[in-house]
């Protein structure tokens, strides 16, 4: 077992103000399951990154193993998906061509030092010398080759794909016609693979269904060596046996899965939270009798002045006392104070959301009668068969590919080709966030103007969602994935509406603020149909389920 040692890590970007990390240390076995969390925006991807060496830094990282990160970039996505993952886990392709160099090589040399010990034998000692003996370089790269299981590395991947329960077809496919939660499941088969390797996992379960997510949960926990960034509590549950968080002040390692760690905090924080009142009101206490100590101290010491006859040195004596006693009562006061200020710190305490749900006269909302949707001339999904009344929130379940999407955008009325019957209740106004973000961009105030939101709600519903003053300054297109959700997730919640229509609302979104959603939701109880696949949010949210299928 072996250690990735952090000390003292200070970096920022030359670009911000503040340190996004300031004298951090901590260690990890390479053998664990790692849990990364915390805050969008908080540096989870940036420690990854200066894991992979990709920025200068302050301070030391020091690891004996190597640092691979999920997703890679793949350059040319027309390649064979077997060539990619071969390629990726080791340059077998490469070793190939140079085994072959080597022994062709090999064998004209022992053409001509045939042809040399009959027509000069004299040369045959000067040959021998030759420094470059393609023999010995065949031998050190069959033995590279063979370290990295070369011969059988197809066996291999087949296998482990077997285990993510992937058709091996996609393997004799180009890589490009590969769907999103295929080409997500090859590149973690390839990267644990790779000999000598711990893995950066970042936030692999957003092209993923409920049942893939599954599948993937189940394969991790026969892994070890990685730190896996997710905001999926029930996944993480499933995956990980430490936790590494990223939190207001520090980071901190804890064993345990997300639930552990959950249940830890919340008791670390309510004792600082119970501590911090106790400290308020011992330093009032202790202010009050620092004051009274000190009063009567002054007053003993003025009647050693008046024209009472008294015992001076007496006097004196307890007027010394008194000041001790009001200094040592000042020194707990400070203790108190400095004590006080180490509290607090790591305590998230997200402001309450709010929704603007406007009333609406008519109690059906939305219904599907026998519904069939198409892709093209492909039907995707058939029988669909709802009712949404007011208060209910459905949630659309069924694999990738399944229509729910379409589904979704057939509803907002949207050209999606059809079959059977469906009905809106008319003058319904729809708040509706995509599943896509890649075209946001401008500033905050263009984005408030176009969608008609008011700045200043609009502003504090993403103050609220955990957004500095100074990321507002900033264009959408440099906002992180989970930014740039919680933008189309505070329009929503701006802009009055009687429905919302959410298609995925959640990824990359960190898990603090799907609790604040949550609660909100739960709260206000608005008329819903949505898409996700975190299993805990759908099962507190939703009051039914309609299951998408064939």
């Amino acid at each position: 077992m072996s250690q990735i040692v952090v000390n003292n890590l200070t970096f920022s970007y030359d670009t911000a103000y503040e340190n996004i990390f300031e004298q951090v240390s901590f260690r990890i076995d390479t053998d664990w399951r790692l849990g990364f969390i915390g805050r969008n925006g908080r540096g989870k991807t940036t420690f990854l990154n200066l894991l992979m060496g990709k920025y200068e830094y302050k301070g030391s990282i020091t690891a004996s193993v190597n640092f691979d990160y999920f997703p890679f970039e793949v350059k040319d996505e027309s390649l064979n998906t077997l060539d990619i993952v071969k390629n990726r886990i080791a340059p077998f392709a490469e070793w190939e061509r140079q085994m072959e160099h080597y022994l062709k090589l090999a064998t004209e040399n022992e053409k001509v030092d045939d042809r040399e010990r009959i027509e000069q034998p004299a040369n045959k000692e000067l040959f021998n010398k030759v420094e470059d003996d393609p023999l010995v370089s065949y031998g050190r790269l069959q033995e590279l080759y063979q370290a990295n299981d070369g011969y059988i590395i197809e066996e291999l991947i087949e296998k482990e794909l077997g285990k993510l329960q992937v058709d091996l077809s996609v393997l004799s496919r180009p890589f490009s016609t590969l769907s999103y939660g295929e080409r997500t499941k090859v590149m973690l088969a390839a990267l644990f693979l790779k000999k000598n390797n711990f893995l950066l996992i970042d936030e692999p379960t957003n092209h993923l269904d409920m049942e893939g997510r599954d599948t993937l949960a189940e394969y991790l926990q026969g892994k070890k060596g990685f730190i896996l960034v997710s905001h999926d509590r029930a996944f993480l549950d499933r995956c990980i046996d430490h936790v590494l968080s990223i939190n207001r002040n520090n980071i901190e390692v804890q064993k345990g899965n997300y639930s552990t760690w959950q249940k830890n905090k919340e008791w670390m924080d309510n004792y600082e939270l119970e501590k911090n009142e106790q400290l308020k009101k011992d330093i009032s206490s202790l202010s009050e009798a620092a004051r009274r100590a000190m009063g009567w101290s002054d007053k003993v010491e003025a009647s050693k002045i008046g024209g009472h006859v008294f015992d001076r040195g007496a006097v004196g004596h307890k007027a010394a006392k008194m000041m001790k006693r009001a200094k040592a009562i000042e020194n707990r006061k400070l203790e108190a104070i400095e004590e006080r200020k180490s509290l607090l710190k790591n305590i998230e305490q997200p402001d309450e959301l709010k929704m603007n749900v406007l009333a609406f006269p008519k109690k059906r909302f939305i219904e599907a009668e026998d519904l069939c949707l198409y892709y093209g001339n492909r039907e995707v999904v058939s029988h669909i068969n709802f009712t949404l009344m007011m208060g209910e929130r459905i949630a659309l379940a069924g694999g990738n590919g399944s229509g729910k999407s379409s589904l979704l955008k057939l509803l907002l009325g949207e050209d999606i080709t059809y079959r059977g019957r469906y009905f809106v209740a008319s003058g319904l106004k729809i708040s509706y966030i995509s599943q896509d973000t890649s075209y946001l961009s401008g500033s905050l105030e263009d984005f408030s103007q176009k969608y008609g939101l008011d700045e200043t709600i609009f502003k504090t519903v993403l103050r609220q969602l955990d957004f500095s003053r100074t990321q507002f300054e900033k264009d959408i297109s440099e906002f992180s994935g989970g930014q740039k959700k919680k933008v189309l997730l505070a329009k929503s919640l701006a802009e009055p509406a009687h429905l919302f229509i959410w298609d995925e609302p959640l990824n990359f979104v960190d898990v603090y603020s799907r609790i604040q959603i949550e609660e909100l939701l739960l709260k206000y109880l608005p008329t819903m149909i949505f898409v996700e696949h975190d299993r805990v949010f759908r099962e507190k949210i939703s009051t039914k389920v309609v299951e998408l299928s064939i």
